[in-house]
């Protein structure tokens, strides 16, 4: 498996399978699940997975987040492109955020096939995020857990994937 954070440079499908990881961030508040992620699908080989992890390792909270900010506009524009060239996004509600963003992202994607998402109990939107995810035909797992066991079946199966 690879793993590319932002803003590192990658391959539009380098390989066989890629999965962008949207969700609770909170400009670095949130746990770090997508380090559980990562972790979780480290037995897949180099050339059958890439992992599009928007969480910089040291993120500048002081920048401006207008348009015109070179550092801003360059990790948007990051996560757009990794959500769009990806086979799968898989996207966490951390209860303990609001994730405005990740809001905005499963509206982008809702009817994209591509998305599998975790919402556990307690998140304040809940309700709006089964909602929408009803309306298109999207699961939608309460646990980490359960979501990771579900991206790992799709990967096996839809892609026919094999590890190491």
């Amino acid at each position: 498996m690879k793993v590319f954070k932002a803003p590192m440079p990658y391959k539009d499908h380098d390989s066989l399978a890629t999965v962008f990881l949207a969700g609770s961030i909170e400009m670095g508040t949130a746990e770090n699940w997508q380090a559980v992620v990562e972790q979780e699908f480290n037995d897949y080989k180099d050339d059958v997975l890439t992992i599009l992890n928007p969480r910089r390792t040291e993120f500048r909270v002081e920048e401006p987040q207008t348009p015109d900010n070179e550092y801003f506009n360059e990790q948007v524009l990051w996560e757009l492109n990794g959500m769009e060239t990806s086979h799968y996004i898989f996207m966490y509600f951390h209860p303990d955020t609001k994730a405005p963003i990740t809001l905005m992202e499963l509206g982008l994607y809702a009817d994209s096939g591509k998305l599998i998402v975790v919402c556990p109990d307690g998140f304040w939107r809940k309700g709006n995020v089964q909602i929408v995810c009803e309306a298109y035909n999207v699961p939608v797992y309460n646990t980490l857990k359960d979501g990771m066991k579900e991206l790992r079946h799709a990967l096996n199966y839809d892609q026919n994937l094999f590890l190491k």
